[in-house]
C-alpha cells in the first residue's frame, strides 16, 4: 500500500515551483527524482568518509571500501545475481552496453549475426552497428506493430545458428511496452545466442531475478532508481565475464604489470579501471534499499492505476492520439494532439509547471515506424498523484486551445 503523502515529503524537490507554479514533474522515464536519504547519503560520503577505495590501508580507505562492496552487495540480492562479482558497478547503461558490445569483438566472425529489436532506445542500437562494422557481422531488427508489440513469429524466423548475440531492452521508454524477455531468452539459448537485456526502464517498475531469467547480461542505470546519476551496473553470468577483455585499462583493473606484459584481476575489478564514482555507488545501494522498503509490488500497483486513470483521462481530448497501446505496459503514455509539434505542447505546459518529454526520445526507428517526428511523453513514478494527471489534463486542454 502507498503512502503517497508520506512518500512525497521523502522528495524535496517536489516542493519547488516552476515558473511560479508548483512542479508536477512528469518526466520519470527520463530520470526519477531522488529522495532525502539518497541525497543524505552522498554529502554524508564527502563530509565523513571521502578516501579512494581499495588501495589504502588507513581507515577512511577502509571505511569508504566496505561501504562501496556493501553496495554491491545490495545490488547482488536484489537482482539475485549468484554472485557479488557478477556485478560490475559502471557509469551506466550506456556504459555497460558499450563494455559488452567492444568485449564481443574479438569473439564475432563476419557473417555472425546479432538481433535487436524496432523499439530500442539509440544506446542499444549504435554500439552493435559499430561492433557489425568492426566485424562483418550482420544487424536483424524484430519488427513490432501498430500497438507497440513485437512481432515474435518474425523474431522466430529471425533466430538460427548464425545467430550469436540477441540484445533489446525490457521496457520501451518510447511505449512503455514490457517485451516478452522470457521467451525471447529461451529461443535465444536454443540456438545458443547471449542475451543482453536493457533494463534501464524496467528496474524502476519491477524487481527483475537475474537467474530465474537466466539472462546472460542485464543493464540498468542508478539514476531511474531514485539513484544518482553516473553510476549504474552491468550484471553478467560469471563465464561470460571470464570470456570477455577488459573494456579500458588504467589502475585496479590490473593484477600485475611490467613494461613486457600485464595480467589482470579477478572479477569484478577487471572492468572497473581508474577511480569510480565511489559516492555514488553507495547511493545506489541506498536508493536500491529505498525502493525495496516501499515495495516493487506495491509500486507496480500504485503505478498501473496511475496509467490506467491518466489512459482515460487524456483520451476525453479531442485529437489526442496514444503511441504504445500494448497489452503489457509501464506508467508511460506517448501521445500527439492532432497536427500540433509535442515540442510545441511541452513549452507551453511547462509554464504551467508541467514537466513532460517531448521529441523522438533517442528512439527513432519507432517514430519512424509511425511516421511522426516525436511524441509528448508522460512517465509516471510512485510518488506522483492523480491530482497531478488532473493537471496535466487542464494544461494540455489549454495548450491545444492556444495552438489549434
Amino acid at each position: 500500500m502507498i503512502d503517497i503523502d508520506k512518500i512525497r515529503a521523502d522528495f524535496p524537490i517536489l516542493k519547488e515551483k516552476v515558473n511560479g507554479k508548483p512542479l508536477v514533474y512528469l518526466d520519470n522515464a527520463a530520470t526519477s527524482q531522488k529522495p532525502q536519504v539518497v541525497i543524505d547519503s552522498i554529502v554524508n560520503y564527502y563530509t565523513t568518509i571521502n578516501s579512494n577505495i581499495h588501495r589504502g590501508v588507513h581507515t577512511l580507505s577502509q571505511v569508504a571500501t566496505d561501504a562501496y562492496e556493501e553496495a554491491r552487495l545490495k545490488l547482488q540480492q536484489h537482482f539475485n545475481a549468484k554472485k557479488s562479482y557478477e556485478i560490475i558497478l559502471t557509469a551506466g547503461t550506456t556504459h555497460s552496453i558499450n563494455i559488452v558490445a567492444t568485449g564481443f569483438t574479438s569473439l564475432l566472425n563476419k557473417g555472425d549475426e546479432i538481433i535487436v529489436s524496432t523499439m530500442e532506445h539509440h544506446s542499444n542500437i549504435v554500439p552493435w552497428q559499430m561492433l557489425c562494422e568492426r566485424t562483418g557481422a550482420i544487424l536483424k531488427v524484430i519488427p513490432m506493430n501498430y500497438e507497440g508489440e513485437l512481432l515474435m513469429d518474425a523474431y522466430d524466423e529471425l533466430l538460427s545458428e548464425k545467430t550469436k548475440l540477441v540484445f533489446l531492452n525490457h521496457v520501451s521508454n518510447a511505449l512503455g511496452t514490457i517485451n516478452p524477455i522470457q521467451e525471447i531468452i529461451d529461443k535465444a539459448h536454443a540456438v545458443g545466442a547471449a542475451v543482453l537485456i536493457d533494463g534501464a526502464q524496467s528496474c524502476p517498475h519491477l524487481k527483475p531475478d537475474v537467474q530465474a531469467l537466466n539472462v546472460d547480461f542485464y543493464v540498468a542505470s542508478a539514476h531511474k532508481l531514485c539513484g544518482p546519476t553516473g553510476v549504474g551496473i552491468l550484471y553478467g553470468k560469471e563465464e561470460w565475464l571470464n570470456k570477455l577483455p577488459p573494456y579500458q585499462g588504467g589502475g585496479e583493473m590490473i593484477k600485475q604489470v611490467t613494461f613486457e606484459k600485464t595480467t589482470y584481476a579477478d572479477l569484478p575489478h577487471k572492468f572497473e579501471a581508474g577511480t569510480p564514482n565511489i559516492a555514488g555507488g553507495i547511493a545506489f545501494g541506498v536508493a536500491i534499499d529505498y525502493m525495496n522498503e516501499i515495495g516493487f509490488d506495491n509500486i507496480a500497483a500504485y503505478e498501473n492505476e496511475l496509467l490506467a486513470y491518466a489512459t482515460k483521462k487524456l483520451l476525453q481530448i479531442e485529437g489526442l492520439k496514444i503511441y504504445g497501446t500494448a497489452k503489457n505496459k509501464t506508467s508511460v503514455i506517448s501521445f500527439n494532439i492532432g497536427d500540433i509539434h509535442p515540442f510545441d505542447i511541452g513549452s507551453i505546459i511547462d509554464k504551467l509547471g508541467i514537466a513532460v518529454r517531448t521529441g523522438h526520445h533517442c528512439a527513432q526507428p519507432i517514430m519512424a515506424f509511425y511516421n511522426i517526428p516525436g511524441t509528448v511523453r508522460a512517465s509516471f513514478s510512485f510518488y506522483n498523484t492523480f491530482e497531478e494527471i488532473d493537471a496535466l489534463y487542464d494544461a494540455l486542454v489549454r495548450a491545444k486551445m492556444m495552438l489549434s
